[in-house]
């Protein structure tokens, strides 16, 4: 057996002094970035699409979603700060079959990778061609050429940092917008209580559900920012729990007092993410609600930029349409950006792990060839093929966020066991966080059985 594979716990050998006072909110940039990736098509198309069909019913379910997500992305991020190492190199020791985990997530997600910027792309097309000459498919495929350059070069960091800033914009048009038109007060306070709408249809919930903040590997990402920044020192080069040569080991006890300030750091930056994302979240869900229900407008098709154009058109007229058109353009093209960079270094991390198994005979390239490959194959070619054959941004998003929902219960489950079983006794989560996690897998893995019920035709 791989000594990897080893039951052994996992911890730091060098821990650096963590913040103190006000200076641990300059360490709340991962919850800012997370949530600003998260707010994409969750927000802008399902939520409104949910809002138009059931206004403020489901209210209840977003809370829960929320909050199981807050759960979810600090309990990924918790095995990096302690171990400096990704969540996927602990899946990596698990006993069974070698790989097991890592292939379990490395191979759906890279259906999930094409199919969610395909969609995300068709719904950018979509906004260009409401206000250009040209057809969606055209505008579609420039998207991903264009994106695909940028990432796979290395060279997108100015137009990530503009996207940034209109989805920060976006974000805060959309909540002063909520705040004028919101008036169904009862309604929205009626939509805490748990309640399943008369008519629901799991193909509009599931993948809202799916999507709402972040998807299966969005979960991921954030405990890769958090290591990026350097929480608890960032990702190790070496073995956990080795010690350089020629230094002084700290003590376990040191250790482990500093890592648990590392973690309350962040949990509040996972805080600050989920929090700021519901706000924008819930704003879209009163816009829906308000604006596009009692016209009988859900938004979908083609000409899914134009119904979603109406959000800001209903409250500042031609000026707020061409505010949502210039949103949509630069921060999903953000966000299609980020994605493809967050995808491909997980596929290459993926990769770079699975060639010590199974995968030994490819050929030794870097991690950076590694990840080019995957956004160029990956996010660039196939979701071009997909845009060519399926038109409905809808569609294909709709498809990508039921991938999320479905693939999201066996990343939560699996890194609950991976935290038990993986990290010092004095520093596994408690009763409350394990069962919190084992509850949102349970919750997941619900949805994903309804959906495959309604699929096969019980029901």
């Amino acid at each position: 057996m791989n000594t990897q594979q080893k039951n052994h716990t996992m911890i730091r050998s060098e821990v650096p002094e963590p913040p103190t006072g006000t200076e641990k909110l300059k360490w709340y940039g991962p919850g800012l970035l997370w949530m600003l990736s998260a707010v994409g098509t969750g927000s802008i198309l399902f939520t409104p699409r949910v809002a138009s069909a059931y206004q403020y019913e489901l209210l209840w379910l977003l809370l829960l979603v929320v909050f199981f997500m807050w759960i979810m992305i600090r309990e990924m991020a918790r095995f990096s700060v302690i171990t400096g190492q990704s969540m996927l190199e602990g899946m990596h020791t698990l006993k069974g079959p070698r790989d097991w985990a890592v292939w379990l997530i490395f191979l759906p997600q890279l259906f999930a990778a094409a199919v969610g910027i395909a969609g995300l792309s068709a719904i950018v097309g979509s906004a260009l061609a409401s206000t250009l000459p040209g057809s969606n498919w055209l505008y579609s495929i420039l998207v991903i050429a264009g994106c695909t350059v940028f990432t796979a070069s290395g060279h997108y960091m100015k137009i990530e940092r503009l996207s940034r800033v209109m989805a920060m914009i976006l974000m805060l048009l959309t909540v002063v917008a909520a705040v004028v038109v919101f008036s169904d007060y009862q309604s929205a306070m009626a939509g805490l209580m748990p309640q399943v709408p008369e008519d629901h249809d799991l193909y509009v919930i599931l993948p809202w559900v799916g999507t709402i903040l972040a998807g299966s590997m969005g979960i991921v990402w954030f405990g890769y920012w958090t290591a990026s920044r350097g929480y608890g020192g960032g990702v190790a080069e070496e073995q956990p729990g080795r010690t350089r040569q020629g230094e002084e080991s700290q003590t376990l006890e040191l250790r482990t007092q500093r890592i648990r300030a590392w973690l309350k750091i962040m949990t509040g930056a996972a805080t600050l993410g989920v929090v700021g994302g519901l706000a924008v979240i819930f704003s879209f869900m009163v816009l829906g609600a308000e604006l596009l229900s009692p016209q009988g407008v859900m938004p979908e098709g083609s000409d899914v930029a134009d119904d979603l154009g109406r959000l800001f058109s209903e409250v500042w007229g031609v000026a707020g349409r061409v505010m949502m058109f210039a949103a949509i353009i630069i921060a999903l093209g953000g966000s299609i950006l980020a994605n493809q960079d967050g995808w491909g270094r997980s596929f290459a991390d993926m990769t770079m792990i699975l060639r010590r198994g199974i995968l030994s005979g490819l050929p030794d390239l870097s991690r950076r060839t590694f990840k080019r490959l995957f956004i160029v194959v990956v996010t660039g070619v196939v979701p071009v093929g997909i845009v060519l054959v399926f038109e409905n941004p809808v569609q294909i998003m709709s498809a990508s966020g039921i991938i999320a929902a479905v693939h999201t219960p066996f990343i939560v489950l699996t890194a609950l066991f991976v935290n038990r079983t993986r990290l010092p006794q004095t520093l596994r989560p408690g009763l409350f966080y394990s069962l919190a996690m084992l509850v949102s897998g349970l919750f997941y893995l619900g949805f994903a059985a309804l959906y495959f019920v309604q699929l096969a035709g019980w029901i």
